[in-house]
């Protein structure tokens, strides 16, 4: 079902994201410190440095300017220029980077962080940045490798990792207030399985996760019981977005860091058709400055 849509060959390939607007897929390579863009129409992909790792970003309403998730801080970047102005530095003190995050359906940039030593404790938070640039914290549990952030249709409902656990869990979510409640397990990832990494949900409410070392990404009903299983060439797929035109498109990131003597698939960008299936366009950082 998957294709090989960009070989990228990236160590760590992340944060799949579609521009509407623009006809564009975005995404990082984290440990090749790149943010890299394909335009859908020409087949052209572009690629700018960052100072430091960049884990996870969100759209803006700008469309010259992403809210950067860089190893450190949070920061906006812009196009034109390629100018990085910095917000603000997180768990500064900690042998913690960013990770994983998304924007909730209220324009709000939820993420969480990823402790870099071995072994990995559960050092790390989630936050969230709201539109005046203001960071909190999360009521959530601590967590070694934050993932599969995001939020369904009607963003009342957050789901969240922390990998290792191999459980996907979510929390009901005020919408307007961003209010946490009912932290419970959402779907358990049997261990053979691998470990749940990044997810995004479709129109219909179902998640779709990225599941690593497993090659697979696997798509759960609301209710937490698997609906497809969907193979992928790579061994380590990261993280997942819904793209295309017509909002039917699989996008898929993968990996290759730790692996001896990775296949030409590995650190790929893929995509795939789905039938009667949409995705839902990217909730975008809302900003009052």
């Amino acid at each position: 079902m998957l294709a090989m849509m960009v070989e990228a060959e990236n160590q760590l390939g992340e944060c799949v994201l579609w521009c509407e607007r623009s006809g564009r897929v975005l995404w990082t390579d984290i440990l090749g410190a790149t943010l890299a863009v394909h335009t859908l129409a020409t087949g052209k992909t572009q690629h700018w440095a960052m100072p430091e790792p960049l884990a996870s970003f969100a759209l803006t309403d700008d469309d010259d300017r992403l809210l950067l998730g860089l190893a450190s801080q949070l920061a906006f970047f812009d196009f034109s220029t390629q100018a990085i102005t910095p917000i603000c530095k997180v768990e500064e003190g900690l042998p913690t980077r960013l990770n994983d995050g998304r924007c909730d359906r209220q324009g709000r940039f939820v993420f969480g962080t990823f402790h870099h030593q071995e072994p990995r404790e559960r050092v790390g938070c989630y936050w969230r940045l709201n539109g005046a640039l203001q960071l909190e914290r999360l009521p959530l549990p601590g967590c070694a490798i934050a993932n599969s952030i995001c939020f369904s249709p009607d963003g009342a409902t957050m789901y969240y990792c922390n990998s290792p656990d191999r459980a996907i869990r979510c929390c009901d979510y005020d919408v307007a207030t961003g209010a946490i409640s009912g932290d419970r397990i959402f779907a358990q990832v049997p261990g053979a399985s691998g470990e749940p990494d990044g997810s995004c949900i479709d129109a219909d409410g179902y998640l779709w996760n990225a599941q690593w070392g497993a090659s697979q990404v696997v798509r759960y009903a609301p209710d937490g019981s698997v609906e497809r299983v969907v193979e992928t060439p790579a061994l380590q797929p990261s993280c997942v977005s819904i793209g295309g035109s017509a909002l039917d498109q699989l996008l898929v990131t993968s990996a290759r860091v730790g692996m001896a003597e990775p296949a030409v698939h590995d650190g790929g960008l893929f995509r795939g058709a789905l039938d009667g299936i949409r995705g839902l366009p990217e909730t975008r950082f809302k900003y009052q400055i």
